[in-house]
């Protein structure tokens, strides 16, 4: 029996340095694609594409909620928010529930680049996919979506 467990953590350490692995290239293949694809790909920086989609998904935000959502240290968000306002793709506003504060928006350029950039990274992966079954795409999607939530929610 206690060998049958160690077994098992064998196979699941190897599991674990397999995914471990997966990943690492998965996001440098994702960002050297990102580089070598067309210019749509390249009309917002990364930083700038997730916030503009979290806006567009979750509404007006303050930088504090932006930086809790999306992980990062408020004073990064501020910097990204700023270059974001100076670019024209987002408009700070007084915030509704609280006049004390202001809440970031994206503006109608800021949501088309966004636009274009999310289309164009759609047909990659069509593109890449093409071969895919329909169900292992959705399996794909499923993981992914599985994957990025237990990263979102894991204690700090």
């Amino acid at each position: 029996m206690s060998e049958d467990l160690s077994t098992e953590a064998g196979d699941d350490e190897v599991t674990l340095g397999r995914i471990e692995t997966e990943v690492a290239m998965l996001m440098r293949l994702g960002e050297a694609t990102r580089r070598r694809t067309g210019a749509e790909h390249r009309v917002l920086d990364r930083a700038a594409y997730v916030i503009l989609r979290h806006l567009a998904d979750a509404g007006p935000q303050n930088v504090s909620a932006l930086a809790t959502r999306l992980n990062l240290d408020g004073s990064t968000v501020t910097r990204q928010v700023s270059a974001m306002q100076r670019d024209g793709l987002i408009v700070r506003e007084p915030d509704p529930h609280d006049g004390r504060g202001m809440v970031v928006s994206p503006t109608p350029a800021g949501l088309q680049r966004m636009a274009a950039v999310q289309a164009a990274r759609t047909r990659l992966y069509g593109d890449i996919l093409a071969g895919w079954a329909p169900e292992d795409r959705a399996t794909l999607a499923d993981m992914l979506h599985r994957l990025n939530d237990a990263l979102e929610h894991r204690p700090r």
